[in-house]
């Protein structure tokens, strides 16, 4: 039995919350507009509305597409919407904005966009997939020009790796129906999170709306219940993408289409005549093998080419592993190039970010969850956020009573629907919920 609080004094507090967010409204928009003060563009840059994300075209002898552009954020932005909304993935967002907070960035700050890629070394056909970058392309070739799609993934974890090797598309399936493996299933039972043997197509389904199976047995390339996963060791071996982009993709692949998954940290990559390099930190924080293979083919292809490389910045782009491309031949570099600055552009921040969660208004007559209570603001921002983006999504919300912070989720329909959250909580968070049941006659 989870313990139920009949807060009357909680639900009369909530009512004054509502009441005091009208009256702000009111009230208080020309005081709230005075404070909206928006950072100036740089003055090297122009405020663009578009950028390229996912559809490049590939110029012949060059390895390198897109190009990288930097974005202010505003109050409420946390960094899986602004990856989401730009088609990246948390693992490149986090490692170009070393040091910002992923849930609760500052207002202001300025978000370093790495839509920049070098293309992995291997032939370019079919799907092609870059575990240590997590990120999938898709080569097209029409009248001897080729383009490219690419999109970020979730993949393995380290308990259970997505497979390497060559591969094909077997069968492809709209709102797939989930076969829970027993694995899986042991693994949930163990966690107190019992499953069902099949899970029908619906919000609760892993897979999401569509799916390509593999030949290789149990392993899919598929969508997601679970978007801020996406960049993430989240998986059981299985491809894992945004629902936009697995939309995409399934449509523009044709069964029997070529699937080559392969890992490679250290990128080198051509354009303009100018050399690259791109470094994704290793899993294991450290791979021998992979850096000497690398260290060669850089000093084979300074010796090969009429250009010196700055091997400092090499030095310097390995121990960052930021996933960017930056010049490394020093023809290349001006001033401000080491880092790839000169190239980006800045970019409007959108009115609204595509798939951040919406939080419903509050209702007095419903059921909520009470998930923490803390002295903390930002703590418990960090917590709604988290909360908010869990999938399917829980909606969940700070609000202050006195000097203290109380995250609440809601609001739900019933004391089932209520109930169930607690159980999410606890299992997905270590988050001990507790139940708030509505006032009566409210």
């Amino acid at each position: 039995m989870y313990r139920i609080i009949d807060l009357s004094l909680l639900h009369n507090f909530l009512r004054l919350i509502v009441l005091l967010i009208l009256v702000i409204f009111f009230q208080g928009c020309a005081a709230r507009r005075t404070l909206d003060v928006k950072p100036p563009p740089l003055p090297t840059s122009r405020p663009a509305e578009k950028i390229e994300r996912t559809e490049f075209s590939v110029a012949k002898g060059e390895d390198i597409i897109g190009r990288l552009a930097f974005v202010r954020l505003k109050k409420g932005d946390t960094l899986p919407d602004i990856a989401r909304h730009f088609g990246l993935g948390i693992n490149e967002i986090s490692a170009a904005n070393p040091g910002v907070d992923l849930w609760v960035p500052e207002a202001g700050e300025r978000i370093v966009l790495p839509l920049s890629f070098i293309l992995p070394d291997g032939p370019r056909r079919g799907i092609v997939i870059n575990l240590a970058a997590m990120r999938l392309f898709q080569f097209k070739e029409n009248n001897k020009s080729l383009s490219v799609s690419t999109y970020p993934v979730g993949i393995g974890s380290a308990e259970k790796p997505t497979p390497r090797g060559q591969m094909y598309i077997s069968r492809k399936m709209f709102r797939p129906t989930w076969h829970v493996p027993a694995s899986i299933a042991e693994a949930h039972r163990k966690k107190g999170d019992p499953l069902p043997a099949i899970v029908p197509p619906g919000p609760d389904n892993p897979l999401g709306e569509y799916a390509l199976y593999l030949n290789e047995p149990t392993y899919l390339i598929h969508g997601t219940n679970k978007p801020a996963s996406i960049g993430l060791n989240a998986t059981n071996g299985c491809i894992r993408l945004y629902p936009e982009a697995v939309k995409k993709l399934y449509e523009d692949t044709p069964v029997n289409t070529p699937v080559s998954i392969l890992y490679q940290p250290y990128l080198i990559g051509q354009r303009n005549g100018a050399i690259y390099l791109e470094v994704h930190r290793p899993a294991d924080g450290s791979d021998a093998a992979e850096l000497k293979t690398i260290y060669a083919k850089l000093r084979n292809l300074e010796k090969q080419s009429s250009r010196k490389f700055d091997w400092r910045k090499v030095e310097e782009v390995l121990d960052e592993s930021k996933g960017i491309p930056i010049p490394i031949s020093v023809a290349s570099q001006g001033k401000g190039r080491g880092k790839g600055a000169a190239e980006a552009i800045e970019v409007r921040h959108p009115d609204r970010l595509y798939g951040k969660p919406e939080i419903p208004a509050l209702k007095m007559d419903a059921w909520y969850v009470l998930a923490a209570d803390l002295s903390d603001r930002m703590d418990a921002e960090r917590i709604a956020a988290m909360i908010n983006h869990q999938g399917p999504p829980i909606p969940a919300r700070v609000l202050p009573r006195g000097k203290r912070y109380r995250v609440i989720t809601g609001p739900f329909k019933d004391v089932n629907e209520a109930d169930n959250v607690v159980k999410r909580l606890k299992i997905d968070l270590e988050i001990e919920g507790l139940l708030i049941e509505p006032p009566a006659g409210g």
